[in-house]
C-alpha cells in the first residue's frame, strides 16, 4: 500500500500533521508514505522515520504529477486543500481510473469568514489536528493521543559550545518572530517584559528579526542573548527543546514546542486560537480540555479577529490587541510558569 500526505506549508501547519503521519503508519505498518511539501519545508518531514519519501513542488506542478504517477498510491489525504492539492489528486485519479481513495478535511472557511466579519463564532472547539481525524475516520485511523511529533537528526543539535556560558543552565525562550506583523508583538513591550524578568533569555527568530532582537539585547546583553538568524530551522527547534519556557507569538516554533510538551506562553495579537492552530499536546482544547502545559495571553477586543492569517499592519491603525495586552500580566505568567517548571 502506498499513501500521499499533501501540505505545501508552512512550518506550523506542517508539524500539526505529524500526529496524522504517525497515526497512518500505526495503522497501516507496511504501507509507504509519502509527503508533498515545498522545497524549504523539506527538512520539517524528512526525518520523520513514518515517511519513506518526501516529493517537493518546485514550481512546476505538472512535473511534480508526472514523479508521482509511477508511484501509483492508493491513499492521497489532502491537508491542504487548496486548489494545487485538488489537481494533484484529481490527475492521480484520474490516471488511475478512480481507483485512488481521496480523503479531505473539512477547512471550516465559511465559519472562520463569519467570525472574522461578523465576529459570530460557530467553530467546533478543537484542534485543526482533531478535524484531520475527523476525515480519517471512514479508513478506521484515529487519533492516539500522544500529540504532535518532530524530528531533528544529531547533526543538527546545538552543543554547549553554541551558546553563552550564561544560558547553560537554562534560559526561557522568546520566539519574536512571525509571517505577519499583525501576530507579532511590538517590539518595546518586548523590551519593558525582558527588563522585569531576572531569568536567561534566549531570542530565537529568522534573520529579519535580528534587528529588533538587538534592541531588546541592549537592556541585558548578558541576561539576554540574540540567536536569531545565527541558527538554522531545525537548530533553533533544538534551543526550544532545550528551554524551560517558551514565550511565543502564533507561529511555526510554537507548534514546534508543543511537539516537545514544552510549558507555552502563547501570544495572540489579530487572529485566534478559535481557528484551531492552538499549541497541541494530544487532546487539547480552548475551553473544556485545557492542556496544563499552556497559557494563553490575548485581549478580546471587538474588532478581533479582523483575519484568519494575519497583516502587515492593522486595519484599524491602533493595534489595539497587542497593544493593550498587560505587560504586568505577561510578566506575572512567565514566572509563575518558570517558578512551577524548575
Amino acid at each position: 500500500m502506498k499513501i500521499l500526505l499533501i501540505r505545501f506549508s508552512s512550518i506550523g501547519d506542517i508539524v500539526l500533521t505529524s500526529p496524522v503521519i504517525r497515526c497512518l503508519k500505526n495503522k497501516f505498518p507496511h504501507a509507504e508514505i509519502h509527503f508533498v511539501t515545498k522545497p524549504q519545508f523539506k527538512m520539517l518531514v524528512e526525518h520523520n522515520p513514518a515517511i519513506h519519501t518526501v516529493h517537493t513542488l518546485d514550481g512546476d506542478i505538472q512535473q511534480l504529477v508526472l514523479k508521482l504517477l509511477p508511484e501509483k498510491f492508493d491513499l492521497v489525504v489532502d491537508l491542504h486543500k487548496n486548489f494545487r492539492s485538488r489537481y494533484i489528486s484529481a490527475l492521480l485519479r484520474q490516471a488511475f481510473n478512480s481507483q485512488v481513495q481521496i480523503i479531505r478535511f473539512s477547512k471550516l472557511n465559511i465559519r472562520k469568514w463569519l467570525l472574522t466579519t461578523f465576529k459570530i463564532n460557530t467553530l467546533p472547539d478543537k484542534s485543526i489536528v482533531d478535524r484531520y481525524f475527523d476525515g480519517l475516520k471512514k479508513i478506521g485511523v484515529t487519533n492516539d493521543g500522544k500529540g504532535l511529533d518532530f524530528f531533528i537528526p544529531e547533526e543538527q543539535e546545538v552543543t554547549k559550545d553554541d551558546i553563552p556560558m550564561s544560558h547553560m543552565l537554562g534560559y526561557i525562550a522568546f520566539s519574536i518572530g512571525g509571517q505577519h506583523e499583525t501576530k507579532k508583538m511590538p517590539v518595546d513591550k518586548w523590551i519593558e517584559i525582558c527588563k522585569q524578568i531576572d531569568f536567561p533569555i534566549m531570542l530565537l527568530g529568522g534573520k529579519e528579526d535580528a534587528v529588533n532582537a538587538a534592541l531588546m539585547c541592549q537592556h541585558d546583553p548578558v541576561k539576554i542573548y540574540n540567536a536569531c538568524g545565527k541558527f538554522s530551522l531545525l537548530e533553533s527547534a533544538h534551543l526550544i527543546k532545550k528551554a524551560r519556557v517558551v514565550v511565543t507569538h502564533d507561529t511555526g516554533l510554537m507548534h514546534i514546542a508543543a511537539a516537545f510538551k514544552k510549558p507555552i506562553i502563547s501570544i495572540w495579537g489579530n487572529t485566534v486560537p478559535a481557528f484551531g492552530m492552538f499549541p497541541y499536546y494530544g487532546s487539547n482544547n480552548v475551553h473544556t480540555h485545557i492542556a496544563p502545559q499552556l497559557t494563553i495571553i490575548e485581549k478580546k477586543i471587538s474588532c478581533r479577529p479582523c483575519s484568519k492569517i494575519g497583516y502587515k499592519s492593522c486595519p484599524k491603525k491602533h493595534f489595539n490587541c497587542m497593544n493593550q495586552l498587560s505587560n504586568d500580566n505577561l510578566v506575572q505568567q512567565i514566572q509563575r510558569v518558570i517558578h512551577e517548571n524548575k
